[in-house]
């Protein structure tokens, strides 16, 4: 961690990930994989070409090419020379920068945090950011698998339930996260929640003789790996369930 040259009141620090290395390398060499192919493509072209080419509609491919990614892009040395033996009257010349390389080997996997409090020791500032990245996917989380989209309230009291019911169902979400890892069964809720909609209720109704019934519901048993699920959760199904009150009739 250090305060930067031109602002002294800021600190920055390097960090380094591991998991986000082996992304950025994959991605990188899955965009130089799509840019060598579409550079030999055009290579071909302009050697097998029976008339002129247009030198810049040739660098505008080359453009569209290397914008997918342009981190990437600057791997290559890319030239259009004038080639008079060859119809198309071009020829395409490239190379791979090597100093590129040496600098995407030092770069892959790091991010530079930067503050205003100086104070804090590079542990502390990395946990405030990683708080950070946790408060940002709860909102991911509310919107997507809790499906709690924004709804428009006109009064305050709607406003604070509906701050309520967000608030519970992620504190829902985070109980189960943390009860699938004591487990043993990984982190993710999702993969719970998908499992755990196998587990079915039933009615039985009991007709009495002098007229009437009786309805009880009922939670079905759970089987296979779906049955071994409560008992790793510490979770107990209620052999009954309390069936709605229906309106009385008029």
């Amino acid at each position: 961690m250090c305060s930067g040259p031109d602002h002294e009141d800021d600190v920055f620090l390097l960090c380094r990930s591991e998991n986000r290395k082996r992304k950025e390398e994959a991605m990188h060499e899955r965009f130089n994989a799509r840019i060598v192919d579409g550079l030999k493509k055009l290579g071909r072209r302009l050697k097998h070409a029976k008339q002129p080419a247009d030198r810049i509609q040739v660098e505008r491919q080359i453009d569209r090419l290397l914008e997918q990614d342009r981190r990437a892009g600057a791997k290559y040395t890319i030239k259009v020379k004038d080639d008079p033996k060859r119809a198309s009257g071009l020829r395409l010349v490239w190379s791979v920068n090597e100093a590129w390389q040496d600098w995407a080997a030092l770069t892959e996997g790091t991010y530079i945090l930067r503050s205003n409090v100086a104070d804090w020791s590079s542990e502390e500032l990395w946990q405030t950011y990683i708080q950070l990245h946790h408060a940002e996917a709860a909102f991911r989380i509310q919107k997507t698998d809790l499906r709690i989209r924004p709804i428009w309230h006109q009064r305050e009291d709607r406003m604070l339930a509906h701050i309520l019911v967000c608030f519970l169902a992620f504190a829902m979400w985070k109980t189960l996260e943390g009860r699938r890892r004591r487990a043993g069964l990984g982190s993710s809720p999702r993969t719970l929640l998908e499992e755990m909609k196998r587990i079915q209720t039933v009615d039985v109704v009991l007709p009495f003789e002098r007229g009437g019934e009786m309805r009880l519901r009922c939670a079905v048993e759970p089987d296979g790996e779906t049955g071994v699920l409560p008992d790793r959760l510490d979770l107990r199904l209620p052999r009954r369930l309390r069936l709605p009150s229906l309106p009385a009739e008029m």
